[in-house]
């Protein structure tokens, strides 16, 4: 048995990137860990969804908890710090944001982590967590300094592949609204920066359940819950990794070194 920990920025980031690859190791008899940095206290939920005296810190931790259960985690530890919203907005500037806390700091409190449970392999973001949300590059930061305190041999950036994206939205423009803010020529990495391109076609109804217990984040996965399933997988059928320390070369990896 190998040890898989994801390190992940807010409650629900974990399904796109990393679900299928958490379902699939769970599966084969490895251990799996999630490790969310922050509350994803600042994420937009719809009017109404929230209980009298119901906080959205609490019920994001609750629809973690369901997730995490749907993708095979065996243990999951919410680190709990404020969660640092969009660069430029007033709660970037909160001081106990995970994003302006110490990466040291953290990175002692991830590293205790990696070392009580021998993790094997973990997963983080890249340098531009993906899209540049302060708290998914504080990720990468945290996640590779971790590693060093830890020893943690295996490290492996979640990322998305910009030239896939591109081809899905040449094919399907209505996945692309007119009112987008991402910039596909920033979004993701181009493709000959990857060196792992994992198929977990077959965990993608999974991966819909997990995106469905997320009920706060509809406005994220609204336009995928009623999607067929064969569209589905080709959107997420493929998680994709850069391995820290390997150069990407013409033959991509199929797996995780579990």
């Amino acid at each position: 048995m190998s040890v898989l920990v994801c390190f992940h920025a807010h409650p629900d980031d974990e399904v796109f990137s990393t679900g299928g690859t958490m379902r699939s190791a769970a599966d084969a008899g490895h251990r799996v860990v999630l490790v969310t940095a922050t509350d994803g206290a600042l994420g937009e939920y719809p009017d109404g969804l929230l209980a009298a005296g119901e906080s959205l810190t609490s019920r994001r931790r609750d629809e973690l908890e369901t997730s995490a259960e749907l993708l095979g985690a065996h243990r999951l530890v919410m680190l709990g710090y404020p969660d640092s919203g969009m660069a430029g907005t007033p709660e970037n500037q909160n001081p106990s944001a995970f994003a302006n806390v110490s990466v040291d700091h953290v990175a002692q409190r991830l590293a205790e982590i990696l070392v009580d449970e021998g993790a094997d392999v973990m997963t983080i973001y890249d340098s531009n967590g993906g899209y540049g949300h302060p708290d998914h590059i504080q990720v990468h930061h945290v996640g590779r300094r971790a590693a060093e305190i830890a020893g943690t041999a295996h490290v492996f950036e979640s990322v998305v592949n910009r030239d896939h994206m591109r081809k899905l939205i040449e094919a399907r423009p209505d996945w692309d609204g007119e009112d987008s803010s991402v910039d596909i020529d920033s979004f993701g990495v181009p493709a000959d920066q990857i060196t792992v391109a994992l198929d977990v076609g077959d965990q993608i109804e999974v991966k819909r359940a997990a995106m469905v217990a997320h009920a706060s984040q509809i406005g994220d996965f609204g336009p995928f819950l009623e999607m067929p399933t064969d569209e589905l997988r080709m959107a997420f059928g493929v998680e994709w990794y850069s391995r820290v320390g390997s150069a990407p070369t013409e033959l991509m990896e199929t797996g995780l070194p579990l």
